[in-house]
């Protein structure tokens, strides 16, 4: 990485440990709730399948950033995040859940849930993904927060 200034060197790194903390952290999640839908064909999701969701995870956690980023104005709102920070973090990963889960489940029908998957009423999409989406990213970001403190 010659030639590359310390500071895009420093910002690189810090997005690739979000990547790597919420792709860890989201697949054993991706698993655990994989019995709680059903594909297209009538299996259960695949394994590979909760790969591919993870990685794609761990973009949308990446998205999160990058808005805060925008919205807050600081590449490290994400350390000290704040009452506004915690909000974005939140509202955000409501907006992508509920946008995820529709799109997948009621619009393109790339699976359905079992019925033991709890439902948020009013949203018609599962609890557990939302969940996921609301937990984890203040979770990986604490995480990373961390890492570069230490």
């Amino acid at each position: 990485m010659r030639g590359i200034p310390n500071s895009l060197k420093t910002s690189l790194r810090q997005l690739l440990a979000m990547y790597v903390v919420a792709v860890l952290f989201n697949y054993p999640w991706e698993r655990v709730q994989s019995s709680l839908y059903v594909g297209m064909d009538g299996a259960n999701v695949a394994s590979w399948l909760c790969l591919v969701a993870s990685l794609i995870d761990g973009l949308l956690v990446l998205v999160i950033f990058t808005v805060g980023c925008i919205i807050l104005r600081r590449r490290d709102w994400f350390e000290n995040p704040g009452v506004r920070g915690y909000v974005l973090m939140l509202a955000m990963g409501l907006a992508i859940s509920v946008i995820v889960e529709w799109a997948t489940v009621h619009v393109a029908h790339w699976w359905s849930y079992t019925e033991q998957m709890p439902l948020v009423p009013w949203l018609g999409v599962g609890l557990l993904p939302l969940a996921q989406m609301l937990f984890f990213p203040p979770l990986i970001f604490r995480i990373v927060a961390f890492w570069r403190h230490w």
